[in-house]
């Protein structure tokens, strides 16, 4: 059912990119993994290395899940908004071409979820 306003929508942005303090937000979920019912939402520098962040802070969010131990990242599929996406982990969030706001999901062939249920 869609949803029409009947008045302009008035008040503040509060997450524009300027209230983060030389942060920006970045959406992170994983594909096929549904026990993480959305993305996680993390406030980085974009200065950050695309690597810190999958190696020092995906791991807070998601490792408490047993496939997490058994990703190959090396054959990890990542999309930016929907599309297929390379990045390179020696780069930074900036080099790597992400924004504030950016959604990035990433997919784990032969990783399924708690016995192949999604979970």
């Amino acid at each position: 059912m869609s949803v029409i306003a009947i008045k302009p929508y008035v008040g503040e942005e509060k997450d524009r990119l300027e209230n983060f303090h030389g942060a920006q937000i970045l959406f992170v979920g994983w594909e096929d993994h549904l026990i993480f019912c959305a993305p996680f939402c993390f406030a980085l520098p974009p200065d950050t290395k695309f690597g810190d962040v999958v190696g020092g802070v995906l791991p807070g969010a998601f490792s408490y899940h047993p496939d997490w131990a058994k990703i190959d990242w090396a054959k990890a599929e990542w999309f930016k908004s929907g599309q297929p996406w390379k990045p390179v982990f020696e780069r930074t969030l900036a080099e790597n071409g992400l924004h504030h706001k950016d959604v990035l999901r990433f997919r784990t062939p032969g990783l399924t979820g708690i016995a192949g249920t999604c979970s």
